[in-house]
């Protein structure tokens, strides 16, 4: 393994000990008919399974392999970064290790880093082995995402992507914490290429992302890259206390006109309970980015390693 390889591959692994061996079968022949010299970095991010076993035993094989151990599981955005931070190639691609990226998309990304493009990105073709609702919340995310962000996203376009040094070194100069990768991604820049490809079925084991961790990273991408959320309460409050005023008004002529007053006690309540449900909304968005900026404020490190190997 060189010690300035001309290529580094980041893989974040959680609980992957079943699909490493045949990961590295596949990725391995790309990686030596490409013709580069090359890392292997995988990223394990406090795996509770064998994993980190695994990929000891595999580095005695494969001396091109290089392990950073977190000390817990940070999420895969934390993990991902601790990869590309430790990278040393000249170009660095991320790639998940449970074989829905098909590996010999490398190939189509490295020829189109060599034409002179900084990032090449894989865009997915197929969603093969996710569920349709997952599908359909992923395409809802974007088009809420992109509308009222000034950074857009682009659609079915994640992680697996190949970035140059000089992207990297950027990257490296973002201080935030809180990270939702794919819009940092986004934010950076730079010449970007595109390499299309059809999404391959997880090889073993289950996804770590849940439907309560899917809601989560989108609300980090929402709130990372847009204050709509907190804006958009302006015109609500607007709109509700216009309603107010003509109400008011309707209530004064009808008092004027027929002489008498409508008890109300339904409408009242009702309004009442309405408004205190916009309240709490806001309050709750509003608590949402006063949440980010403590963790921010506290200044704690994205990750922490235990151990390289």
């Amino acid at each position: 393994m060189s010690s300035n390889p001309e290529l580094s591959i980041v893989c974040p692994a959680y609980n992957e000990e079943k699909n490493i061996e045949n990961f590295l079968k596949s990725l391995n022949p790309v990686l030596e008919k490409i013709g580069l010299t090359y890392e292997i970095i995988f990223v394990n991010d406090g795996s509770k399974d064998n994993t980190l076993e695994v990929l000891k035993q595999k580095k005695k094989k494969y001396p091109s392999i290089r392990i950073l151990n977190l000390s817990r599981n940070f999420g895969k955005e934390a993990a991902l970064t601790a990869g590309l931070e430790h990278a040393r190639g000249d170009a660095v691609i991320a790639i998940d290790a449970d074989l829905q990226h098909p590996v010999e998309t490398i190939e189509k990304f490295v020829k189109k880093w060599k034409e002179g493009y900084d990032v090449v990105v894989g865009k997915r073709l197929s969603r093969t082995g996710e569920h349709p609702l997952k599908k359909a919340s992923a395409k809802l995310f974007y088009n809420i995402h992109n509308k009222i962000s000034d950074i857009e996203i682009p659609s079915d376009v994640g992680d697996f992507r190949l970035m140059d040094r000089k992207v990297i070194e950027a990257l490296k100069t973002l201080p935030e914490n809180q990270r939702f990768m794919k819009g940092i991604f986004a934010w950076l820049g730079y010449k970007t290429a595109v390499v299309e490809y059809y999404q391959d079925k997880r090889a073993a084991g289950e996804s770590s992302f849940n439907g309560w961790k899917l809601w989560n990273l989108a609300l980090d991408g929402i709130t990372s890259f847009s204050t709509a959320p907190l804006r958009i309460w302006l015109y609500i409050g607007f709109v509700i206390s216009l309603l107010s005023f003509l109400l008011a008004i309707v209530l004064i002529l009808e008092v004027m006109i027929k002489g008498i007053t409508v008890p109300g006690y339904v409408s009242t309540i009702t309004m009442i309970l309405f408004l205190g449900g916009i309240q709490l909304i806001g309050i709750g968005i509003l608590g949402e980015y006063i949440g980010r900026i403590y963790k921010e404020s506290k200044r704690r490190p994205t990750y922490i390693i235990e151990g390289e190997y």
